[in-house]
């Protein structure tokens, strides 16, 4: 296990940790979670050995293996994403070459009595087993499998990785990392580059990954779905649930209920107890009494209450100049990227005052759509119109990335600021959560929701009546897409907001867009509209549902027949009994092969076979359970 003692971080004169310890076993599935800024990026450098803590310590278990997904990674260039992906099996390349020289060495000795021989036997067998263990017989296939979870075409696999954006490259990053199989694997919003199907599919892969995993993520769903443990940074202090993000939801909730309650009980009886000793403190008669009081009261262990972070950004946008009728319009939008097609000759329109969700499976154009109307994008065909006294506010997918990481967040803001609002730069940092010393911090140094907050401040330095947002809650925590999310409600603007996230969405908008097959198809009404429209339950099945409708837009069943879904039911109850088995008969297996002695021993080559079997069976049973469960939830 991981073993985090007494960690003590102060950044200038904020304390990030005060003296806070946490333990990490060799198998949880933990969720990391608190507001931006807390400091859950922070300790999962700390865990990775990138970043030394100002106190404390950190003892991970010798020989063990640590994977660490973060936001600044860098894909090489020069290789195809096969060739980058590959380099991830250096260590099963190692051992290879190992195991030729010690099976040449074997072959060449004669000496078969000695105890350097039989240790030499006993070596081979660790790195044969350690081997097998990192799929060292199926490198490439394993390889293309992670990818194409990850959403990779197999078309993809030859080209370079440079010709990938940054999100498709921290797949290949994400990949890498996952078929390293490090016995702890720690994950900072893996999500933020996936479309939906891959995040289902990460989902199945680490909610049986056979190391610990710990993650930050922001979209409750997929910690629902993977962790079962939660703890939570907050005001320099950590706590520790043992259950997944919803449950602690609850827990908190409860937690301080119980603790307000009993701190007010205790405070009634020490203001009644104070009354008495003032009461009677003055009376001969009862001063013995008193006294007695006293020391009563000094012996009681006061409850104190945790301090809560309730902080949050005071977001308002600034009255919207108005515009002429028609906004914006696309007539006959093409793109094609050679010879893939993505748009075919749609038409938008946008209105004063509409306010406009996209929605749809990655992949479909959402976004270039949006980068084409904001000019940032060049239409293979068709023709795109802004409207009379239109001034445009856009936030890029990855804006929060584009700010330049050696400005100060003030030099950030008066980059973009026109000269008459120059004065007012600190307040509106101020309001997003920035203050005093944090205005000459560098860009570099902060985490990703603080990028986002920035990115935000600098969309109020402006007059907007057109507001784009291309997935403006990627980075935020909770509370902040509450906040941003109050302000679009008010915003009386123009708005086009292009978001998988139906909590934010519900209410927001008028009118939803859906992309399907290269075409638009507008409904009237919100996201839940929609959805009710569409006859489904969330968002995950629109972003599964292009593989399921014809380009005429008709809806193929988004219903099983109940006797279909008792037998998936019954598929998915028999992979994971199935499971559980063969992950046992795996244990007696290690258990025997840990033994002193084993290799040299006659059942050795017997048992090292079964266990190299039940490892194969053990990826067949995990494929049928995933399809069945991905066709059960998805249907």
């Amino acid at each position: 296990m991981i073993n985090c003692s007494n960690l003590y971080v102060q950044y200038g004169d904020r304390i990030l940790m005060n003296n806070i310890n946490v333990t990490i076993g060799e198998k949880d599935k933990v969720g990391l979670v608190g507001r931006n800024g807390a400091g859950k990026s922070t300790l999962l450098k700390l865990i990775a050995g990138s970043e030394r803590a100002d106190s404390g310590q950190i003892v991970r278990p010798t020989g063990s293996t640590l994977g660490f997904l973060h936001q600044d990674m860098l894909t090489p260039k020069g290789k195809t994403v096969i060739e980058e992906t590959l380099t991830a099996f250096e260590e099963v390349r190692m051992l290879e070459r190992e195991m030729e020289r010690l099976n040449e060495e074997l072959t060449e000795r004669t000496d078969y009595e000695t105890d350097s021989y039989m240790d030499l036997i006993s070596k081979v067998g660790d790195i044969s087993d350690r081997f097998h263990f990192l799929g060292g017989e199926s490198m490439e296939a394993d390889a293309e499998k992670i990818l194409s979870g990850l959403g990779f075409k197999p078309t993809d696999m030859t080209r370079l990785t440079e010709e990938f954006s940054g999100g498709w490259q921290m797949r290949i990053e994400l990949a890498k990392m996952l078929l390293r199989k490090p016995d702890y694997l720690l994950l900072d919003e893996p999500t933020n580059h996936l479309d939906i199907e891959s995040i289902i599919w990460l989902e199945g892969f680490l909610k049986y990954y056979e190391g610990a995993v710990i993650l930050i993520s922001h979209d409750k769903q997929f910690l629902d779905n993977v962790t079962s443990r939660t703890i939570e940074i907050e005001l320099s202090k950590v706590y520790d649930y043992k259950a997944s993000y919803s449950k602690y939801v609850e827990l908190k909730k409860d937690r301080r209920e119980l603790m307000q309650s009993a701190y007010d009980n205790q405070q009634q009886q020490i203001a009644q107890t104070e009354r008495l000793i003032d009461k009677f403190r003055a009376k001969a008669s009862k001063a013995k009494f008193a006294q007695s009081l006293i020391k009563q009261l000094d012996k009681v262990d006061r409850i104190e209450m945790d301090d809560e972070d309730t902080s949050g950004m005071r977001l308002q946008f600034p009255p919207s100049p108005r515009s002429g009728e028609v906004v914006l319009e696309g007539k006959k939008v093409v793109k094609n990227y050679g010879e893939l097609l993505v748009l075919k000759g749609v038409d938008l329109k946008l209105d004063r005052g509409d306010r406009v969700a996209f929605v749809g499976q990655n992949g479909q154009g959402k976004t270039t759509l949006a980068k084409i109307l904001m000019g940032y994008e060049t239409a293979t065909g068709g023709d795109v119109t802004l409207g009379h006294n239109v001034n445009v506010g856009y936030y890029a997918q990855n804006q929060a990335e584009a700010l330049y990481p050696k400005m100060t967040l003030l030099e950030t803001m008066e980059q973009a600021s026109p000269p008459e609002m120059r004065t007012k730069l600190r307040n509106i940092l101020g309001s997003f959560m920035f203050s005093g010393e944090d205005v000459d911090k560098k860009v570099s140094v902060l985490s990703g929701g603080e990028r986002a907050r920035l990115a935000m401040a600098c969309l109020l330095l402006k007059p907007i009546n057109l507001l784009v947002l291309d997935e403006p809650t990627n980075h935020l925590d909770i509370i902040s897409k509450d906040i941003l999310k109050k302000a679009l409600l008010e915003y009386d603007g123009t708005l086009l907001v292009v978001s998988h996230d139906r909590d934010f969405l519900s209410n927001l908008t008028n009118r939803t867009v859906e992309f399907r097959d290269h075409e638009l198809f507008d409904h009237i009404g919100d996201v839940n509209e929609y959805l009710e429209k569409r006859e489904m339950r969330d968002m995950r099945q629109v972003e599964m549902s292009s593989k399921k409708t014809s380009s005429n837009g008709n809806s193929a069943p988004s219903r099983v027949e109940d006797k279909d879904k008792k037998k998936l039911q019954k598929e998915v109850q028999n992979a994971e009994r199935k499971i559980s088995e063969v992950e046992n008969e795996l244990k007696k297996l290690e258990r025997k092969m840990g033994e002193d002695g084993f290799y040299g021993s006659k059942d050795a080559n017997k048992i090292s076979a079964q266990y190299q079997q039940l490892k194969s069976e053990l990826d067949n049973v995990m494929a049928e359970w995933e399809a069945a469960q991905m066709e059960l939830e998805f249907q």
